[in-house]
């Protein structure tokens, strides 16, 4: 029978408050802890039965044996680590690891530490999430399961880039997620607003006639929301244009950085190889989104300057665009605000009276 190393206990003898002599041992069980237990009373017993006892109650639990599972040194820490210096500079752009850096930061390590990695198993998941669910954060709410589902999407991230097999040791297919929850969200998803075309129309020419916008600020912001509806591009990589990027003979937009507005609106690599793209604009609503941002920036704008800048050339801030701008525009026409800017271009637009769908 093969040994795990610090597995080879030994019989020792204690004493009971009366006086009574007992046998008993020390023992370490697979999760690195101690155990201790009393085999029985020195007078009923040899020392050699109560070793043959020991033995056998260590080979019941099959601590030594070679299908035992090893507990490993290593923690969620380790992974941690290993992730922020190693796997997520080179493999993840800068936005995707400050918003994983945050997760680690305010919701896994402060919980997961000091945890052996064999140990974060689906049921461990599950009940860590419950946990958090009932959580109050600052602002006195608790967390989404989208958050949640957000978070744990991190641990897989960091636990995969440790692991040998770059596998995750847990699936969220297992997550324990109660079916009026599982309703409400999807409840959420469709309810998301979503306008069209005639609504970035009205949308910004309220912007425009805005009292609390200078005349640069009203424009910008107007030509982005009627560019994002035209486009479908994402914010972030709306503001990351430049003067470069805009074709105004083949009416097209070139989408190949993106800004990240955890990091103050810089520029940089896009999320993924298949977000680099060229935008056609050429129906209807992207005709007037290219007239209307032509006239912000002229027929020939510096190609390297950001067409959606501050006035000290930084980018300008998508919480900024749409708390000062669209936000107010959408109050005023009557519109929901929550969820952001999501317009869709085309849909029961019309142009001098012709539908574009």
């Amino acid at each position: 029978m093969s040994r795990r190393r610090g597995q080879r206990p030994k019989v020792l003898t204690g004493t009971y408050a009366d006086g009574t002599k007992y046998y008993y041992f020390y023992y370490t069980k697979l999760d690195r802890k101690k155990g201790r237990q009393v085999i029985g009373l020195k007078k009923s017993m040899t020392k050699s039965e109560s070793e043959r006892w020991m033995l056998n109650f260590i080979s019941n639990l099959q601590l030594n044996s070679s299908d035992a599972p090893i507990a490993s040194a290593r923690t969620f820490a380790d992974a941690a680590t290993y992730y922020r210096e190693r796997v997520g500079p080179r493999k993840h752009r800068f936005s995707t690891l400050d918003v994983n850096n945050g997760n680690l930061k305010n919701h896994l390590e402060p919980d997961w530490n000091d945890i052996p990695i064999e140990k974060i198993t689906i049921d461990a998941i599950n009940e860590w999430a419950w946990k958090k669910k009932e959580q109050v954060n600052k602002r006195g709410k608790q967390l989404s399961w989208v958050t949640i589902k957000n978070i744990l999407r991190t641990m897989q991230v960091v636990l995969s880039a440790h692991s040998k097999d770059k596998q995750p040791p847990f699936s969220q297919k297992g997550l324990d997620i109660p079916q009026r929850d599982k309703d409400a969200m999807a409840k959420h998803r469709r309810n998301m607003p979503s306008y069209s075309w005639d609504v970035a129309l009205k949308v910004a020419a309220e912007i425009r006639n805005s009292t609390s916008l200078g005349p640069i600020r009203k424009e910008q912001y107007a030509t982005a929301v009627l560019l994002n509806s035209a486009s479908g591009v994402r914010i972030s990589e709306l503001f990351a244009l430049k003067g470069n990027d805009i074709d105004f003979k083949a009416s097209t937009i070139r989408i190949d950085e993106a800004s990240g507005q955890r990091q103050k609106g810089l520029v940089g690599d896009l999320k993924n190889v298949a977000a680099d793209r060229h935008v056609p604009l050429k129906d209807g609503p992207g005709l007037i989104a290219m007239s209307e941002l032509k006239k912000l920036i002229g027929e020939a704008p510096d190609p390297d300057t950001l067409i959606y800048r501050s006035e000290r050339g930084n980018p300008l801030r998508a919480t900024t665009f749409l708390n000062q701008g669209v936000y107010p525009a959408l109050e005023a026409l009557g519109l929901r605000q929550k969820g952001g800017l999501r317009m869709r271009s085309g849909v029961a637009a019309t142009v001098d009276g012709n539908s574009l769908v």
